[in-house]
């Protein structure tokens, strides 16, 4: 989410900071120079509110038609870079037209905000905060109450096929899970799980830990511009001398973010 806040002259320095920046926990930002930085972390419905200074370079007068301070929320898709998608904008006013001749301080305060799309950076879309004062927004979600087991199958024909079981169908962001987790147009991890012959009947316990990828929640059209989606995805390769030798299939899986403990 991009949340721009405020539009001044170079004429001035301007700070901000955040009434709770001291206690307010910080996470890592990634910024599009690739650099990572520490931001504070918010909920939507929760009050975003602090200080903002504006002070004159070397003393010198700033004439000014207002002050404002502005909260916006804006998608970038990477194939049209530079136009940004609002789907949240809050104003306040902060100071009439007039003059600065020394260091001003102004308080403000969005009340109970609401942001119901999460920080987002990936290979095709960007849903960030940047300009003056990044933060992350992170929405947690309750455990799912249905949460059935999936099941997928792939072989080769007269030669091989392999059954896989999954014990859910929806992860949180640190469980295990049993495959090969995949990003449209970008693959986060791959294995492979067995060589040589199998034998009948055998079964290959497969456990793969979500926590040391950067993943996010399934997202479903946010605000009609993009989605993201996870698969497990199963290859299954025969010898050189099989016609038709290798066989794929793919099974959707949702991700959601759990409260941290």
């Amino acid at each position: 989410m991009n949340y721009i806040i405020g539009a001044f002259k170079p004429a001035c320095n301007i700070s901000i900071t955040f009434g709770d920046g001291k206690s307010r926990k910080q996470v890592p930002l990634k910024k599009e120079n690739g650099q990572t930085v520490m931001v504070p972390l918010f909920q939507s419905q929760e009050n975003i509110a602090g200080k903002i200074s504006v002070e004159p370079v070397s003393g010198k007068k700033v004439e000014h038609n207002g002050i404002k301070v502005e909260l916006l929320g804006q998608i970038e898709m990477y194939f049209d870079r530079g136009n940004f998608y609002d789907f949240t904008s809050l104003v306040r006013e902060l100071d009439v037209p007039g003059e600065i001749y020394e260091r001003k301080t102004y308080p403000f305060e969005f009340s109970t905000v609401e942001m119901p799309y999460e920080t987002y950076n990936g290979v095709n879309v960007r849903l960030s905060i940047v300009e003056y004062q990044d933060f992350v927004v992170r929405n947690y979600s309750p455990p799912p109450s249905i949460n059935n087991s999936i099941k997928m199958e792939v072989g080769i024909e007269d030669c091989l096929h392999i059954e896989f079981e999954y014990n859910k169908s929806k992860y949180h962001l640190k469980d295990v899970l049993g495959q090969i987790p995949m990003l449209k147009a970008e693959t986060l991890a791959k294995f492979e799980l067995m060589d040589g012959a199998p034998v009948r009947g055998e079964s290959i316990p497969i456990r793969l830990f979500l926590s040391p990828y950067e993943l996010t929640p399934t997202y479903r059209n946010i605000n009609n511009k993009f989605s993201v989606k996870y698969y497990l995805n199963l290859v299954l390769v025969g010898p050189k001398r099989t016609v038709g030798t290798s066989n794929s299939k793919g099974i959707r899986y949702s991700a959601w973010q759990k409260l941290p403990e």
